[in-house]
């Protein structure tokens, strides 16, 4: 295999797969998503095709078009464009009207289906950059005290009970009560929402789903979480080690020390 179709979506992700592709020598053959995906992928890419969100008959027609075989799905889609903003093709109309539930998972699963029922695999979503993965103990200068250990634990057991519901992959707790629940809005807006309704002193919880498919929606950080906690002096962050994609780990840790967050890997219970 010497060339990678990449699904782009928006954040880092894409661009971060795409260096490490051409470094491994790889063609990369990319569709990017109007309004969600970053203009500067085109640099990193050897194709870059633009669609709206939700051509998915033509998302397939360009890979078959560019005979490629592989693909990596890096990147969100803002779930609300189901709502607004998108323009649904043929093929994407008659896959969500045969979806029971509009969930992240059951919505990636259906499009990951529909791409190897042509002949097109889709690839694990670390595929070239298990170095983005976080390690396991604290990455910053300040641990986690010992309330906010136990906030980590009490919100670790609810943040796998959202993802076992695929509601989302975060919650923000303080004082074991829980603040806020990650939804259709996306992380850092849940931590906005969280930190504002306790003052001071929030606990952001992240973790992989139970069922996660390792094939898209890793879940990931990156400097604009550590902004969105400083906005609302949450103070500590806690992440699965392992199975969590930290962008820009350096900026992430020394943005973190600068506001006194304690950050994570946290290994214990993972899996569970």
């Amino acid at each position: 295999m010497n060339k990678i179709g990449l699904i782009a979506g928006n954040g880092t992700f894409p661009v971060a797969f795409a260096r490490a592709a051409k470094e491994k020598g790889m063609q990369v053959i990319a569709v990017a998503h109007e309004g969600e995906t970053l203009p500067e992928l085109s640099q990193w890419v050897d194709v870059i095709s633009w669609i709206k969100v939700g051509q998915l008959g033509k998302l397939i027609s360009i890979f078959k078009d560019h005979d490629v075989h592989d693909v990596l799905m890096a990147g969100g889609i803002k779930k609300t464009r189901l709502f607004k903003g998108g323009m649904p093709d043929l093929r994407a109309t008659v896959l969500l009207a045969k979806m029971l539930y509009k969930k992240d998972d059951s919505i990636l699963r259906a499009v990951a289906a529909e791409l190897e029922s042509e002949g097109i695999t889709v690839r694990e979503s670390t595929l070239y950059l298990d170095n983005l993965l976080a390690p396991a103990g604290v990455l910053t200068r300040r641990k986690p005290s010992k309330d906010e250990q136990k906030d980590i634990e009490f919100g670790w057991e609810t943040a796998k009970e959202i993802g076992r519901l695929d509601i989302g992959q975060t919650v923000v707790v303080k004082n074991q009560a829980v603040l806020a629940v990650e939804a259709i809005e996306g992380t850092d807006e849940a931590i906005r929402r969280g930190g504002r309704l306790c003052g001071q002193g929030a606990v952001v919880v992240k973790i992989c789903k139970p069922n996660q498919d390792l094939r898209f929606d890793l879940p990931a950080i990156g400097p604009q979480t550590i902004d969105a906690m400083y906005e609302v002096k949450a103070s500590c962050l806690a992440i699965e080690a392992g199975r969590t994609i930290i962008f820009d780990r350096e900026a992430v840790a020394a943005a973190a020390d600068r506001a006194g967050i304690a950050i994570l890997g946290d290994t214990g219970r993972a899996g569970a």
